[in-house]
């Protein structure tokens, strides 16, 4: 029962974010299709910079956790693949990600660059800003340190302060008031494995929920609340699940 009633209150706080986000500018392979790959190029082109504010927002609380670098890792799948050369993309941002996770000297700098790489449109601002809330929510709490960063980040962009504080607000009282409660036995059916398996079993049962559920960044470009709502959902239940038996299991 209390798992529902957190599954109703995310879709409920999801539904809300992106009511107003029906159009978007979309990424898309043709759009991307003369682009040339490299470092530089990547690193100043928008998803990069939204690559390294992302970076600063996960290890903001000194720690990358494992839902965290999961919706990472997966997110950097999403936008390489509207690139030529996917994998090499991929491991640019990647290289981008790790060397901005430690640096917080130019946040204001790159929040600056990409509200100007993205003024065009404001829907598409407000997606990214969504995305690195969430992100910082991923554990279930946003540190002082993390709040700080996103505060940075939003004003640096000239974020609508209104816009931000409604998102953050919601996702903030939704994590103080819902308590759920699961048994360990549930938490092995959400996985679908066995109390028998051993962690690594577990582990790569819960990494392949998490990919198969998670938002995509990139597909949830003019889709319905119905999308995000049951992906936000998937993913909380599949990370509650795994923390669980994590924690039983010492």
């Amino acid at each position: 029962m209390g798992n529902l009633l957190l599954f109703a209150m995310l879709g409920a706080i999801f539904y809300y974010v992106f009511k107003s986000y029906s159009k978007y500018e979309k990424y898309s392979k043709e759009a991307f299709k003369d682009f040339s790959i490299s470092y530089d190029s990547l690193k100043r082109s928008e998803l990069g910079l939204f690559v390294a504010l992302a970076a600063k927002v996960a290890k903001a609380d000194g720690r990358v956790d494992a839902l965290e670098a999961e919706l990472v890792s997966n997110m950097l799948d999403d936008i390489s693949k509207v690139f030529p050369e996917p994998q090499k993309t991929k491991d640019i941002f990647k290289q981008i990600f790790n060397e901005e996770k430690d640096n917080n000297n130019n946040i204001e700098h790159l929040a600056h660059a990409l509200s100007q790489a993205t003024k065009r449109s404001k829907a598409m601002q407000q997606q990214f800003m969504q995305f690195l809330i969430q992100l910082a929510f991923a554990d279930g709490e946003v540190s002082k340190s993390e709040e700080k960063v996103l505060a940075t980040i939003a004003e640096a962009m000239q974020f609508d302060p209104q816009t931000y504080h409604a998102i953050f607000d919601q996702f903030e009282k939704m994590m103080h008031n819902i308590n759920p409660k699961s048994t360990l036995e549930d938490a092995y059916k959400v996985l679908g494995v066995s109390q028998n398996d051993d962690m690594e079993t577990i582990k790569k049962a819960y990494r392949k929920l998490v990919r198969q559920y998670h938002p995509d960044i990139i597909k949830s470009q003019g889709k319905s609340e119905a999308y995000i709502k049951e992906a936000t959902q998937k993913t909380q239940e599949i990370n509650s699940a795994y923390e669980m038996i994590k924690k039983a299991r010492g």
